[in-house]
């Protein structure tokens, strides 16, 4: 059986579909939040006169990479017994290789 597992950001200002998650800090901590192209236009053109004024910090902060899209890999437990359902070559344990991956996604 296979899943297909869909997410859906809403905006977190007003609760319509988003399209993005934006990350950004202040103060040595870092948010997240998710937008519509509407509000993530505002924000940035709120926060623009402080980022070009702004430099960038010395010391390189982690911060989570901005999504478009969010997705979630597939149980592994199934893609394996896919694979082995169209005899391709998994381990029992340990990482699945990407070409499996990749095939169980054309597939499904």
């Amino acid at each position: 059986m296979a899943q297909r597992v869909v997410v859906t950001l809403y905006d977190d200002i007003d609760g319509d579909e988003a399209t993005e998650t934006i990350t950004f800090g202040l103060d040595g901590k870092s948010y997240e939040i998710d937008l519509n192209p509407a509000n993530a236009k505002k924000l940035r053109k709120a926060l623009a006169p402080y980022v070009h004024a702004g430099r960038k910090a010395a010391r390189a902060v982690k911060v989570a990479k901005t999504l478009k899209y969010t997705s979630l890999t597939p149980d592994p437990a199934a893609v394996r017994a896919w694979a082995r359902s169209h005899k391709m070559e998994v381990p029992p344990r340990g990482r699945i290789p990407k070409k499996v991956y990749e095939a169980f996604e054309a597939a499904n």
